[in-house]
């Protein structure tokens, strides 16, 4: 069981205990949450980003995630059953977010760049897929993050956001063709400024 007891004495460990001026060191809880940030808190933040596209917002449920597992204090069978219940506490903090949204106007792409690492990390943001991705539908959106992304397996998804491994596969089916239809003018348009310049530089050769 992994929890407040019995916690591997890792690097977030030390580094909890250094910053407590040797007086006994950090309280178990604390040390816990220090290493469960320190290995598993940029897939909460990524997933948040991923659903919310703000920043600031994405930055919030990553906070409210891990106070919520201070607070609530539950033990776990090893990382991956730890890494679901971050996940899965994250998705349901982000549909919180998505409702809360009909009061209020956010750019869905703005400031991105804040959430350092992160981003480049899954390689998406700014690109041409990223942007298509969040034009999904919430609960597609969900399932391709957790799959290529995360890589999560479909009866493993199926878990984290309440629904049949075979559902999960028909989102993915889904999706992928929408994203097909999203990208496939960008790539038309990129391939024939490619056959354009092609011929330019031909031309230029030839005079």
């Amino acid at each position: 069981m992994l929890g407040w007891e019995g916690m591997p004495a890792r690097r977030a460990a030390g580094a909890a205990d250094a910053g407590a001026g040797g007086a006994g060191g950090a309280r178990a809880p604390e040390r816990f949450l220090a290493q469960a940030m320190e290995e598993l808190g940029d897939a909460v933040l990524r997933l948040a980003l991923s659903q919310l596209r703000d920043a600031a917002d994405a930055e919030d449920v990553f906070q409210e995630v891990f106070l919520r597992l201070l607070s609530h204090g539950p033990q776990f069978n090893g990382e991956d059953h730890l890494r679901a219940w971050l996940l899965r506490v994250t998705l349901n903090r982000c549909r919180d977010y998505q409702r809360a949204r009909s009061r209020r106007r956010t750019d869905p792409y703005g400031d991105l760049e804040q959430v350092a690492g992160v981003s480049d990390d899954a390689g998406l943001a700014g690109s041409d897929i990223w942007d298509a991705v969040g034009l999904l539908p919430e609960d597609m959106r969900a399932v391709i993050h957790l799959f290529y992304v995360e890589g999560y397996a479909t009866d493993e998804i199926g878990r984290l956001v309440g629904c049949k491994a075979a559902t999960v596969r028909t989102r993915l089916h889904r999706a992928r063709r929408l994203l097909r239809e999203a990208l496939e003018p960008q790539r038309e348009l990129e391939a024939s400024d490619t056959a354009r310049a092609a011929g330019a530089a031909s031309d230029a050769r030839r005079m």
